[in-house]
């Protein structure tokens, strides 16, 4: 698929959806889709929160899980507090390694109704922002993040939207995609998500799928990912792939049917003793579900 580029895929993908025709179905036959180019990596919530950088990079290395969401307020300290000689340092590690840095996974949100907390909250992700660009990221994870009490719902989709398109505007000057990850009370619906991004339309503002229980509602996870699937960015956000609650086969075999080949980043839950191997056992269970 040589000068075929993922985003004209999901072009594709797009016109498909508006044209009411199918998407692959997550049943297809595997020797029917295309290789997959997916490339499995690390969130440090949970796993990596208590590592600091040289750690968290080792670890990395060692179970082969090559790219790393880093979070804020853990213990590797990547935040803007940062000084420049320090984010040259941390741009260096990387470079240094094999392990790629995916971006940021932050907690700014643009559901309050108090214009005082929204403001603080885009001016904080553009913070991120300029951290990840002088790191060497390319993305920011932010959220919705709920539906506000006596606010009509309409009116907080509108204002999401439309922060979402401020700081994608703002993070494409610095290179950085903005990663809206599917979470919270009401906004984790993918039909919340779609309206939401029916007004954030800056090119910019991507979706981050995060494998929520949600995704099987209504007419169930193909209906849903179809709903959202032109607007993905590079990132999605996986739990332990045995859980057998959520179906991650079928996760991958849509992923493979649009031939995403963005990262696909494990937020493990569990705490097992030693991280490093239950990572490479994650990455082999991957490879094995992916093949």
């Amino acid at each position: 698929m040589q000068g075929f580029s993922r985003r004209r895929f999901l072009g594709g993908t797009a016109a498909a959806v508006a044209a009411g025709l199918p998407l692959p179905s997550i049943k297809a036959d595997e020797s029917q889709l295309p290789a997959s180019r997916m490339k499995f990596g690390l969130v440090t919530y949970l796993w990596g929160q208590h590592l600091a950088l040289p750690e968290l990079i080792t670890a990395c290395e060692t179970s082969g899980l090559l790219g790393v969401e880093v979070r804020t307020q853990h213990k590797h300290g990547v935040e803007p507090s940062l000084s420049a000689a320090d984010r040259k340092e941390v741009r260096q590690r990387f470079e240094d390694s094999p392990v790629t840095l995916v971006g940021y996974g932050s907690n700014a949100q643009y559901h309050e109704d108090d214009p005082a907390k929204l403001e603080a909250n885009i001016e904080l992700t553009k913070r991120y922002i300029q951290l990840m660009h002088d790191c060497g990221g390319s993305g920011v994870k932010v959220k919705p993040n709920a539906f506000v009490k006596g606010v009509p719902r309409e009116k907080t989709i509108e204002q999401i939207g439309k922060s979402l398109n401020q700081v994608a505007a703002y993070g494409q000057k610095y290179g950085q995609e903005i990663r809206v990850e599917v979470h919270g009370s009401g906004t984790s619906e993918l039909p919340v998500m779609k309206a939401i991004f029916e007004v954030a339309d800056h090119p910019n503002a991507t979706i981050c799928w995060n494998s929520n229980g949600e995704d099987l509602r209504g007419e169930g996870l193909q209906h849903n990912f179809g709903l959202v699937s032109p607007r993905f960015g590079n990132t999605v956000h996986v739990r332990e792939l045995e859980d057998s609650k959520y179906p991650y086969q079928d996760l991958f075999n849509l992923f493979r049917g649009i031939d995403y080949d963005g990262w696909i980043l494990l937020e493990a839950r569990g705490n097992p003793d030693d991280k490093v191997v239950a990572m490479t056992e994650q990455r082999l269970l991957f490879e094995k579900m992916t093949r």
